[in-house]
């Protein structure tokens, strides 16, 4: 079993994002760094050969509804600044209208997209994660691309018709979420595990 630093520096990013396509940039180091204390708990019985990176979304998915929850009994403040949003884990910190627009799906639709399309966890387990079936989660993920699609053309509208054979079709803005796309990732600095809570990775450079 590999150094839980080393599952860290693995996975961390993606879990980040994870947490911010879910929860929002507010909550989501709160949620990460959650997970990651929970994880380092229970990583010397995790079973040899499973799945790390399903295993951490599950911790992460479970973090999510504590902090969903949490929130629901806090005050809602007034005549007070709203706190400002963090762009770590953030893959690209100029997708507002992307993020903004997960942010509006349903719970379930938000999650099986974020599972599936930014971890790029298979529908399977998806569904063990969501406590549904396969073909649930199927549809609730195609579901959110469908209403994602919808938003963002509601905004940005991407005009095709008459366009010269030499210009190549826009590119899916809802691609951005692809767990394979190089959207600049996070980096992490590597220390030995101990009992202070994980950092969340800084956002790296795009260039």
């Amino acid at each position: 079993m590999q150094p839980f630093e080393r599952v860290v520096a693995e996975h961390g990013a993606t879990v980040l994002r994870v947490c911010r396509a879910v929860l929002g940039p507010v909550d989501a180091d709160d949620a990460w760094s959650e997970t990651f204390l929970a994880a380092l708990r229970a990583y010397p019985a995790l079973a040899e050969g499973a799945n790390v990176e399903a295993w951490l979304v599950t911790i992460a998915h479970r973090k999510a509804i504590d902090v969903t929850r949490a929130r629901a009994r806090l005050p809602i403040p007034v005549d007070a600044l709203p706190e400002r949003a963090a762009t770590r884990g953030d893959p690209e910190a100029t997708d507002h209208d992307l993020w903004a627009a997960l942010a509006l799906l349903p719970a379930t639709q938000r999650q099986a997209v974020a599972y599936h399309h930014v971890v790029g966890l298979p529908y399977k387990e998806v569904a063990e994660i969501l406590g549904g079936t396969t073909d649930a989660a199927r549809r609730a993920a195609a579901d959110g691309i469908k209403t994602l699609r919808r938003r963002l053309a509601e905004t940005h509208p991407l005009v095709e018709e008459r366009a010269p054979a030499s210009v190549s079709k826009p590119r899916d803005p809802t691609s951005r979420l692809d767990h394979s796309s190089e959207i600049g990732s996070p980096g992490f600095e590597t220390r030995a595990p101990s009992s202070r809570a994980p950092q969340p990775p800084e956002r790296t450079s795009l260039a």
